[in-house]
């Protein structure tokens, strides 16, 4: 009798999938319908076969199927859909198993977890297919990768705050690859070559979704619905689209130009924008609801200011940063005084204050609470607000505005010291008693964060709200408390970066998806996973030790004080396949060290000195010691479960690499009989000093084991030659 669950050579849940898999590339649905119901169970099985199921799920894969096989009836595919359904109910208990354990007899169904990069990434980028695309000169092909779990590879490229680089398991070695820019010049030249392309749309579902908020979160969620044949109209407050991308990072930063062609992008797949519409007042959700939108997704941002709090704010008033930041993206070139002083210590603030520099404010000072070490403005920023001419005064706690005649003057402060607090990891600023001075300064931007503002959807009345006064949304799907709406971005997460938008975007277009075609939600969060797996890029060992991330060239010191130029001028093409090189393809490489243990502990050779694979207790890497100790007993990838390090023959020689990176290579021993391949001269060295203890050698020749018997030679004296003198 055939057994279910606990049959350890097929998966039944695996089985399945592969099934329809197979069944949709070889057409068999010819019907629309079918196909598009097969898309749907493809859904739910897949959410079973990565362990993200619930309850439901398996109530619902059966109504699908029993479905699908009353609309197959008379059809020439008719008998597919019958196999599909006999085999899911002839093992319910595997699919149940599952769905309650989370976890697969088998094995089949566990997938490789992505690499830390990929997991760091709030989109879950497949990094490393992209990077070895890249170091390929496969740019087109790059991006293609890239947007399956993010539209704007351009934009990211110039202004994410890169938690994938932070992973980088290179970093154990010397520096992270720069995985941040080499997206920026695939898409550049993507864009330039003219390959910058769409992917296909599905059919047209008949559905509608309004999205509010064009913004990186909102304009995700409406790439990725529009893909799957759903009809989006994004409604905006400003008159262009971007949301906080647009005007709340400067042009110096990141191009006008670069925001309009990705927008355009989305433009070419259906999606309609409608400025300078303000949700709560030029529209409603029930006029909404009245022109035919079936769900909505809100990405309103958080786009209000906080106040400063302090005496005087009001009587001489405080520029927010970003009302100013916004002024300027749309035009505005005022400058808003000589003395120019910043109070914030992140990304915000220091936008504000080189803003300031270009404006043509003669001295810019940012006031921030704790030290250098704690700001948590990007540091490459820090370091070129420093070099434009932007001041820091730190430990400074900002007292009271000061002024006369209506006029600001500067700004009252104590002085600091950090101070452990119970309960707390951080360190907290306490003010010294007596310590007070004063900034001058003729105009004070306060940078000390934002806030959703919630006055736009105040007649959405069941929604529920946070403590934070941040929209209440699921965090797996996006869900708010009123079905059919959901929402994403800043306004569920508070203010965050761009890449978490994204992310978000992305989750809620999913969510919707499963909403509209009546699909179960999952349970757990999405897992990352790679798009494809690319072949190594071969690069010597050496080649690999020596090569080191390269410095961004900048734009000149006073072109970047006097305009909004791209300060960042990218990387040449060369340099750019140099750094994708660096890459050690931790997709493929999970590190677990058996490889470097089996040649230490089993073999005593130590030829492989990985210290990075030790995550604990990380030691100095070199690949080029491998070369001097490897006898190529290819013990090390008979123990690589992944095919991550491999020892093959080519063209006359034995090759020992690991995720491309050639760690030996050393000639090939021929049979002077048949000229057979045979091992190299250093192995058989080896294997003779092993056995040299067991007999004597009798054979001087170098004969494989086939030639040896034939002339009645042991195979083992016949394949290690003698030194004279050696022998009875």
């Amino acid at each position: 009798m055939e057994q279910k669950s606990t049959v350890r050579d097929a998966c039944p849940v695996n089985h399945t999938v592969l099934l329809l898999k197979n069944a949709l590339t070889e057409n068999h649905f010819a019907a629309p319908k079918i196909r598009r119901m097969a898309g749907e169970l493809l859904t739910i099985l897949e959410d079973v076969a990565w362990g993200r199921a619930g309850e439901t799920h398996y109530p619902a894969l059966m109504s699908l199927l029993n479905e699908m096989t009353e609309s197959a009836a008379g059809e020439p595919f008719e008998n597919t859909v019958i196999v599909l359904r006999d085999h899911v109910r002839e093992h319910e208990e595997a699919f149940l198993s599952h769905i309650k354990t989370r976890n697969c007899a088998t094995g089949q169904c566990i997938t490789i977890a992505p690499a830390p990069c990929q997991m760091a990434c709030p989109a879950g980028i497949d990094i490393p297919t992209y990077v070895t695309l890249i170091g390929m000169g496969k740019d087109a092909e790059a991006i293609e990768v890239i947007r399956e779990d993010n539209p704007f590879p351009w934009v990211c490229g110039l202004v994410c705050t890169r938690p994938c680089e932070f992973m980088c398991v290179r970093a154990r070695m010397d520096t992270p690859v720069s995985i941040k820019f080499l997206k920026a010049f695939a898409a550049e030249r993507a864009m330039s070559d003219g390959r910058y392309l769409n992917p296909p749309k599905s059919p047209d579902t008949g559905k509608n979704v309004c999205v509010i908020g064009a913004g990186p979160g909102g304009m995700s969620c409406a790439y990725y619905l529009a893909l799957r044949g759903y009809g989006v109209r994004i409604i905006e407050a400003l008159p262009r689209a971007g949301g906080m991308i647009m005007v709340g990072i400067p042009r110096y930063r990141l191009p006008q130009e670069v925001i309009d062609r990705e927008v355009a992008m989305l433009e070419e797949l259906g999606i309609t924008f409608c400025f300078n519409t303000r949700f709560g007042s030029d529209v409603s959700l029930g006029s909404l609801r009245q022109d035919g939108f079936d769900a909505f997704f809100f990405a309103i941002g958080a786009h209000t200011a906080y106040n400063l709090d302090l005496p005087g704010e009001k009587e001489y008033g405080v520029i927010e940063a970003i009302d100013l930041l916004k002024r300027v993206a749309l035009g505005e070139r005022r400058k808003p005084g000589n003395k120019a002083l910043v109070i914030g210590g992140g990304n915000v603030a220091i936008d504000a204050a080189r803003t300031c520099l270009r404006l043509g404010c003669q001295e810019v000072v940012i006031a921030y609470r704790r030290t250098r070490k704690e700001m948590p403005a990007d540091v490459e920023e820090v370091e070129q607000a420093e070099e434009e001419g932007v001041q820091f005064s730190f430990l400074t706690v900002p007292l009271a505005v000061v002024g006369s005649n209506d006029q600001t003057t500067g700004l009252k402060c104590l002085r600091a010291e950090l101070v452990a607090q119970p309960g707390s990891s951080r360190m907290s600023p306490v003010p010294i008693e007596g310590s007070d001075f004063i900034i001058d300064a003729d105009v004070i931007i306060a940078a000390v964060g934002q806030k959703v503002d919630s006055e736009c959807m105040r007649e959405v009345t069941d929604l529920k709200w946070t403590r934070r006064n941040t929209i209440d949304a699921g965090k797996i799907t996006m869900e708010t408390s009123i079905p059919g709406i959901f929402a994403g971005g800043d306004a569920v997460t508070g203010p965050a970066t761009v890449i978490e938008a994204i992310g978000g975007g992305k989750l809620a277009a999913e969510a919707i998806h499963r909403y509209l075609s009546g699909i179960p939600q999952p349970k757990l969060p999405a897992v990352p996973f790679r798009r494809s797996r690319e072949v190594f890029l071969p690069v010597p060992a050496a080649t690999k030790m020596v090569l080191e991330r390269p410095e961004m060239p900048l734009l000149n010191l006073e072109r970047r004080r006097t305009t909004f130029q791209q300060v960042e001028l990218g990387y040449s093409e060369n340099t750019v396949r140099e750094e994708a090189r660096r890459c050690l393809r931790c997709d493929i490489c999970r590190r677990c060290g058996e490889c470097v243990a089996t040649c230490r502990d089993k073999m005593k050779i130590d030829a492989l000195q990985l210290g990075y694979m030790d995550f604990d207790h990380p030691v100095a890497t070199d690949f080029r010691k491998t070369r001097d100790r490897c006898i190529f007993c290819g013990a090390c990838a008979n123990q690589c479960s992944s095919g991550a390090m491999k020892i093959e023959n080519k063209d006359g020689e034995r090759v020992l690499s690991l995720c491309g990176t050639v760690l030996n290579r050393e000639e090939l021993l021929l049979c002077e009989s048949c000229g057979a391949e045979m091992g190299t001269r250093r192995y058989m060295d080896y294997v003779r000093n092993s056995i040299r203890s067991v007999g004597p050698i009798l054979e001087n020749r170098d004969l494989c084991d086939r030639c040896a018997r034939k002339k009645g030679i042991s195979s083992m004296s016949a394949t290690i030659p003698v030194k004279k003198g050696d022998g009875p």
